[in-house]
């Protein structure tokens, strides 16, 4: 599949050179996702001592990955967010940012980082591996997916991506965004 580039939103002050890039790859079994973060001074979380990778919540509050998928024409979506520390979370949603109340049980993705960055580091890669069963099923029609990433810079400051912002501030989970067929 094809590199994708995501786009800073416009509000997020970000150095010329920081760019983000994405490739998908659908198989019978497995939804695999390499992001390519070529950011400089890039702040990452700690990698994750352990030998799976842990649910967690917030990790968007610093630098990670995330994925929305949605099924043809209905209201519900499924976020997840893939951290470079192997963290991973993943949230159901029964209509815009209204969240259902129970976890979706679902396998744990594979996280694996690359290039990690940090001082003068010029690229970071994380590769995902997501078992197919933990997307949404294809009931209401095609899936439909937004690609997003939140980086976070050395000085702390947030900086937000995606393949498209619908809105003038950053806003992942608008329906508008979810702009790529899966």
């Amino acid at each position: 599949m094809p590199t994708l580039a995501l786009m800073a939103h416009p509000a997020s002050a970000v150095p010329a050179h920081w760019r983000v890039e994405v490739q998908l790859e659908l198989s019978a079994d497995a939804l695999r996702l390499h992001y390519r973060f070529y950011a400089a001074d890039l702040r990452l979380p700690a990698a994750v001592t352990e030998n799976a990778a842990l649910r967690a919540d917030d990790l968007w509050q610093h630098t990670c990955a995330e994925l929305f998928v949605a099924s043809g024409d209905d209201d519900a979506y499924r976020e997840f967010n893939f951290s470079p520390s192997g963290q991973w979370a993943a949230y159901d949603f029964e209509r815009y940012r209204q969240r259902a109340a129970a976890l979706p049980a679902i396998a744990a993705p594979r996280i694996a980082v690359g290039a990690r960055g940090g001082p003068g580091a010029e690229l970071t890669e994380m590769t995902v591996l997501l078992p197919l069963a933990a997307l949404p099923d294809t009931a209401y029609g095609p899936r439909s997916v937004g690609l997003t990433a939140v980086l976070e810079a050395a000085d702390g400051l947030l900086s937000y991506w995606a393949l498209t912002h619908p809105e003038r501030t950053p806003n992942f989970h608008q329906r508008a965004g979810f702009a790529l067929p899966l």
